[in-house]
């Protein structure tokens, strides 16, 4: 019998582990039962104990607690394994499955061969494993690949745990450096800030200075300042201004204006930054104004933005045969071919469209965006022209290609995009000025959500014959990656725009459509409450006063009211948008409200901070080319494994597979952020408008969301909200060069 310990008196003890009674994958905070040799009953013991298997023998360090039902216990502090040294612990050790495909059999004549040597075989003489019948040289192989990787990531657990570092992070440490975790972490820790851009640098930094790492150290100062940078460029940014980077690490990373100013020039000097002085625009706000206007870009940001002027420029300077086709056989054409009636405005954009080397197309919905894109597609095939057809997101280019009856492709897969596995973990597009997109004519649809990056891919690979022609709404919101790109190179002046103004009659009677150029220019739309008519209009408002009744009314909406109303699909119909992501109206409340209330499930796995179950609607939340899925792309969760640790996500008819430490690259998507929105149309949307989303509450947010709906829109919420987003047509500017970049360019082509 055990004698009762005083609670929170030290508890150093040492025992075999007899089971493992509650494991969370996501925390991995375990509550498990020791068997030691002082005592008749088992231990139990709880705390962080990732990668801890039954039959292992482990000394605890830690501190007696009372637990109000279960009694007493230890809270684990550190722990330590010792491997189990007899031969009923080591089966008991293989029985727990830690070797997966390791079964009773072969684990009864591995033992039976090599007795209380079989760990010290494995893990020390590897090769004699053959000596056992039933092993070959592949199932030796795989006995000694799980061996290793059990024991790599146990102590990358634990070192994360001595670091005071949430263990959760180790399988994605893990899947980036496999064998070398350890040796990374310990040697060079802030190889992680740029390996894993989404929480490499915080686990970096503070491993860094755990080991004695001083704060004004020259590699943690340059560390500090990419960290920034890349922050700037998740804003939107595509460079920083240098008094602002530099307060900006002051202020988070406590160092010195001389250290930080020093390390921006020792960078500089390596070549990983780019310094220059770029005029600010006139019309950029007060906070960037009378400051210096040095900028501070990523080495490759910089060379994407000069990329793009280049091109353009180059693009722009070779000459253009005009074709010869008489205007009113393109009109019968037209009418004949695709039965449509062109206006006079958009045969005189046609008409023009065939002196250009490159041209843009820029109007808001109902402006005959689509229809000029059928038209020129239709009148350069009748020419034997090759066209080619993109855009950024599946969902987008599939849209295109229906309503062209042509192939159309996301831009990756027009480059011809691969990933390069291996230690150098990089991409290539196959198409570039060497090996050029073999068109006549490229068509690139949702040109507004095109970043820096993307566009100097594409641009790359248009051949100097080829035309360019970019169709988007240059009134929406920007690309989520880093640049303003569309609307850089209409400020530029360079390339000839086409502006899209007049709502077409059949356009008209869609109040979303009239709603949407209302708010685009800051007028009031006309509202009507959900409860008047059930079918007699598209756009909707529910006055809501309080969020927690915003919440409720969404989640009745989506789940309820209209599937059972419009015959919608609350899944695959039906999209919450919404500007925040905290708050009972934010992303991360209604996605749990929602995914209780649409999902019945009851196959789920918790994975890095979400609960997903089988059918979830979730999104991909950055670029990952290996997959060849990107940021923004939404499916259905079609699968899970819960033994192999796995889901499968069906994305337009393509499966995806996501491993357990690639789970952080999805969230569920009931409701998502406007922005993520861009580039896709859904049946029905649903907006909250609250004044707690005050700094968000802004008329192309506002403006963009509208126009994501094709078939009811409903706004719930306030009016006040509502006239604050209609008031502010002040978005936030982003720093970018490009206009400056094409103007500068353009002049050196010319002299």
């Amino acid at each position: 019998m055990r004698t009762k310990q005083k609670a929170d008196s030290p508890a150093i003890i040492e025992g075999d582990l007899e089971r493992i009674t509650y494991y969370n994958q996501q925390t991995h905070y375990t509550i498990a039962r020791l068997k030691t040799s002082a005592a008749a009953r088992p231990v139990t013991i709880v705390g962080f104990l990732g990668g801890i298997q039954p039959g292992e023998t482990l000394k605890i360090s830690g501190f007696w607690e009372t637990h109000p039902k279960y009694g007493q216990q230890i809270r684990v502090n550190s722990w330590e394994v010792k491997l189990p040294a007899t031969i009923q612990g080591i089966r008991k050790y293989f029985k727990s499955g830690i070797i997966k495909g390791l079964g009773p059999q072969l684990t009864d004549r591995l033992i039976n061969h090599f007795g209380d040597k079989t760990l010290q075989i494995i893990e020390h003489h590897s090769d004699r494993l053959l000596e056992v019948d039933g092993i070959g040289k592949r199932k030796a192989s795989h006995i000694i690949d799980a061996w290793k990787e059990h024991h790599i990531m146990r102590g990358l657990m634990h070192f994360l745990q001595d670091m005071g570092i949430k263990s959760t992070y180790g399988a994605k440490v893990f899947h980036t450096y496999g064998d070398l975790s350890l040796k990374v972490l310990q040697e060079s820790p802030y190889r992680l800030a740029e390996d894993i851009p989404d929480f490499g640098f915080q686990i970096a930094d503070t491993i860094a200075r755990k080991m004695g790492t001083p704060d004004d150290d020259p590699i943690r100062i340059n560390a500090c300042i990419l960290h920034c940078l890349d922050k700037y460029a998740g804003e939107g940014h595509s460079f920083a201004l240098k008094k602002h980077l530099t307060i900006r690490c002051e202020h988070l990373f406590k160092l010195y204006q001389d250290d930080v100013i020093n390390g921006i020039n020792c960078l500089s000097e390596s070549g990983q930054l780019i310094i220059e002085t770029i005029p600010l625009d006139t019309d950029e706000p007060d906070n960037f104004e009378n400051i210096d206007d040095t900028a501070v870009y990523r080495k490759s940001l910089y060379k994407a933005e000069s990329g793009i002027a280049s091109r353009i420029a180059a693009l722009l300077s070779v000459p253009l045969e005009p074709e010869k086709m008489d205007i009113g056989s393109i009109h019968s054409q037209i009418a004949n071919q695709l039965s449509i009636n062109l206006s006079s405005d958009q045969l005189d954009v046609i008409r023009d469209l065939f002196f250009q080397k490159a041209a843009i197309i820029t109007g808001g919905p109902g402006t005959g965006k689509t229809t000029l894109i059928r038209s020129i597609v239709a009148i350069f095939k009748a020419i034997n022209k090759r066209v080619l057809l993109g855009a950024p997101t599946g969902r987008a280019a599939k849209r295109l290609s229906d309503v062209c009856l042509e192939k159309a492709t996301t831009i990756h897969r027009l480059l011809g995009f691969t990933y390069a596995n291996g230690s150098s973990g990089q991409s290539f597009f196959g198409k570039d000025q060497d090996n050029p997109l073999e068109a006549d004519v490229i068509i690139i649809d949702e040109a507004s959500m095109i970043d820096t990056s993307l566009m100097y891919h594409l641009l790359n690979a248009i051949s100097p014959s080829s035309r360019l022609v970019l169709v988007g709404d240059v009134f929406q919101l920007p690309s989520v990656g880093p640049g303003n790109v569309l609307s850089d190179m209409i400020r530029s002046q360079a390339i000839r725009v086409y502006y899209l103004n007049k709502i077409f009659r059949q356009s008209r009677q869609s109040r979303i459509i009239v709603n949407a150029h209302k708010v685009r220019n800051g007028e009031f739309p006309e509202l009507i409450s959900f409860d008047e008519n059930e079918h007699s209009t598209e756009f909707y408002f529910l006055e809501k006063p309080e969020p927690k009744n915003i919440a409720e009314t969404i989640v009745s909406l989506t789940a309820h009211i209209l599937p059972s109303r419009f015959s919608f699909n609350p899944v695959s119909d039906i999209q919450v948008l919404t500007p925040m992501h905290k708050g009972d109206a934010g992303t991360i409340n209604l996605n749990m409200l929602l995914q209780k209330e649409i999902n019945n499930s009851s196959t789920y796995m918790d994975s890095l901070g979400h609960t997903f179950k089988l059918g979830d609607k979730v999104m991909h939340l950055k670029n990952n080319y290996q997959k060849e899925v990107f940021n923004g792309d939404i499916g259905i969760i079609c699968s899970m494994d819960l033994q192999k640790k796995r889901l499968s996500v069906n994305y337009e008819e393509r499966i995806v597979n996501y491993d357990y430490a690639e789970t952080d690259e999805l969230t569920l998507a009931y409701a998502i952020s406007v922005h993520k929105a861009q580039g896709s149309e859904y049946p029905a949307v649903i907006l909250p408008l609250i004044t707690q989303h005050y700094m968000l509450l802004q008329r192309n947010v506002l403006y963009t969301a509208i126009t994501r709906g094709k078939k009811v829109v409903i706004m719930v919420g306030t009016q006040k909200a509502l006239n604050i987003a209609l008031s502010n047509d002040k978005p936030q500017k982003r720093l970018s060069g490009l206009s400056f970049r094409i103007k500068q360019h353009l002049n050196n082509f010319s002299l």
